[in-house]
Order: C-alpha cells, then sequence, then structure tokens
C-alpha cells in the first residue's frame, strides 16, 4: 500500500495517453500520406512532374513523424520520472525525498516546455482536421453523386479540385475528379482506408493534446508543492 500511494497516478495517465495519442498519430498518419501520394498519383495527375512537389512534402512530413515518436517517447518517460519524483505521496511514504533548488527549477522547465508543446500540438490538431475535411468533402460529393445518377448531366457537374486545397498546381492535368469518375474512386479501397488512416490521426492529435494538457496541470501543482516545501526550509540545498 506504500508503494501504492507513491505512485503518480495523473502522471501515469498522461504517459499513457500520450503513447496511445502518439502511436495513433504517427502511425496512421505515416500510412495515411503513403495512401494519399499513391491516390492523388493515380486519380487526380498524368504527369509526375505535377506531383514530385507534393511527394517531396509527403516524404519530408513522414520523416519529422520518425522524430515525433521518438521525442515524445523520451520526452513522456521523463515527465513520468518527474511525477514520481515530485508526487507528495512519495514524500510522505518514504520521508527522505527533499525540496531542493534544482528539483524546482526542473518543474519551472518542465512546465515551460509541456506549456509550449500544447500551444504546437493544438496548432497540429486543427492542421490534422484539413485531410479529414478533404475525405469529407469528397465523400458526401460522391454519395450526392449517387443519388443523382439516373441524371448524368447533372453529376458531371460535381467534382473535386484536388488543386483548390493546393495539393497539385493549377497546371497539373486533370487535376479533378467529376461525375462517375469520382464515384468510382470514392468505391476504392485506397480511398476508404486512407480516410479511416486520417480520422484516426485526427484522433490521435486530440488524444495527444489531451495528455499534455494533463501534463500541465500535473507538472504545475508539481511544482507548487516543491515551493511550499522549500518556503517551509525542507533542504532548500541542491
Amino acid at each position: 500500500m506504500r508503494c501504492l500511494g507513491g505512485v503518480p497516478y495523473v502522471s501515469l495517465v498522461a504517459t499513457l495517453l500520450c503513447f496511445s495519442g502518439i502511436a495513433l498519430f504517427c502511425g496512421c498518419g505515416h500510412q495515411a500520406l503513403t495512401e494519399s501520394e499513391r491516390l492523388i498519383e493515380t486519380y487526380f495527375t498524368r504527369d509526375h512532374q505535377d506531383f514530385i512537389t507534393l511527394a517531396y512534402l509527403i516524404e519530408y512530413f513522414q520523416y519529422i513523424i520518425y522524430g515525433l515518436a521518438s521525442f515524445f517517447f523520451l520526452y513522456c518517460i521523463i515527465l513520468l520520472a518527474e511525477g514520481f519524483y515530485t508526487t507528495s505521496a512519495a514524500r510522505q511514504s518514504f520521508g527522505e525525498f527533499r525540496s531542493t533548488v534544482c528539483g524546482r527549477c526542473l518543474s519551472t522547465t518542465f512546465i515551460v516546455i509541456t506549456y509550449f508543446l500544447v500551444v504546437v500540438w493544438l496548432l497540429v490538431f486543427s492542421l490534422s482536421a484539413l485531410p479529414v475535411y478533404f475525405f469529407y468533402n469528397m465523400a458526401n460529393t460522391c454519395h450526392t453523386i449517387n443519388i443523382l445518377s439516373e441524371t448524368p448531366s447533372s453529376i458531371n457537374q460535381l467534382c473535386i479540385d484536388a488543386r483548390q486545397y493546393g495539393l497539385l498546381p493549377w497546371k497539373a492535368v486533370p487535376g479533378k475528379a467529376c461525375g462517375m469518375t469520382l464515384s468510382n474512386i470514392c468505391k476504392t479501397r485506397e480511398f476508404f482506408l486512407t480516410y479511416d488512416l486520417y480520422i484516426a490521426a485526427f484522433a490521435g492529435a486530440g488524444m495527444t493534446v489531451l495528455a499534455l494538457i494533463t501534463y500541465t496541470v500535473s507538472t504545475t501543482y508539481n511544482f507548487a508543492v516543491l515551493r511550499f516545501l522549500g518556503r517551509k526550509g525542507i533542504s532548500p540545498r541542491c
């Protein structure tokens, strides 16, 4: 029971949530980018030169994903260790923990870094909604085409233009898919898989934001406890 009393449950929950969110975002996001590259290259462009810029961007973002996964794995472990060290339950149980200047400085550093990461991941969370919005519009347009399939002249005016979303340059040909061609794209395995992967990556980004906010609350509380103990004069030496 004394050992269980020393577990920083908030930090532990945040760590599990962060690991799950990062795994979803990085794993699904990486595969979604690969499937998007194949989908756009196959159905929206004929000239590879029109697609080469997007291909480089996709490769660049995939390398960023590798770095994010490594960084957050280490950072979450460090925050969990900091939670174990500074939890008041551990101090009460073992009685040998000390509130030091170094401890308070470390807590302050973690608060600043985590707060900065919250702001960054709120931006990532917002940007990860863009591909979901693109595929949602695409699926909704396909649904409308299927309803109006008896009037071919009308459905040919319903299109999804990848150039309008900045995925391809304006000179790309055809750059868009219309009518039954678009409807057939929406029935492919690549479309459903990519759409689901982007939704999962979006959910993973949301979980990561929630985990970082939880970390911010936890580290702020730990800092307040350390500062309180420091004011009481409990071993304020480094």
